[in-house]
């Protein structure tokens, strides 16, 4: 499968080589942005198994990064929307490796402590 030249421009090696299930979807949809498609078709499509694709292409719609159509999908008609998404996943993960992933529930505590 190929990336357009910005993915690869603006991705480190660690993100090219370890996908998400949507971003794999996310992927499969741009390149083939002019087409809806069967969520059967794209998880034959990329490497996300049948049984996931229903739950990670229901995510992406809740988020707006696309389209639904029963029973067709499709990338969202807002890529300035994709692209904000996309921006904030690979600010979240740039800390993530420069910090360390968050704790939910070191999260609550602090937000509990900091009520009393």
């Amino acid at each position: 499968m190929s990336i357009d030249i910005d993915q690869f421009d603006e991705r480190s090696p660690e993100e090219l080589a370890e996908l998400s299930n949507p971003e794999h979807v996310l992927r499969f949809l741009y390149e083939n942005r002019d087409r809806a498609w069967k969520a059967k078709e794209i998880a034959s499509r990329t490497p996300v198994p049948e049984n996931s694709i229903h739950p990670v292409l229901s995510r992406l719609a809740k988020q707006e990064l696309v389209r639904h159509k029963a029973p067709y999908w499709a990338l969202t008609d807002n890529l300035d929307r994709l692209r904000q998404a996309y921006d904030h996943h690979r600010v979240t993960r740039l800390f993530d490796d420069c910090y360390g992933e968050e704790d939910r529930d070191e999260w609550i505590e602090a937000s509990e402590q900091a009520e009393r």
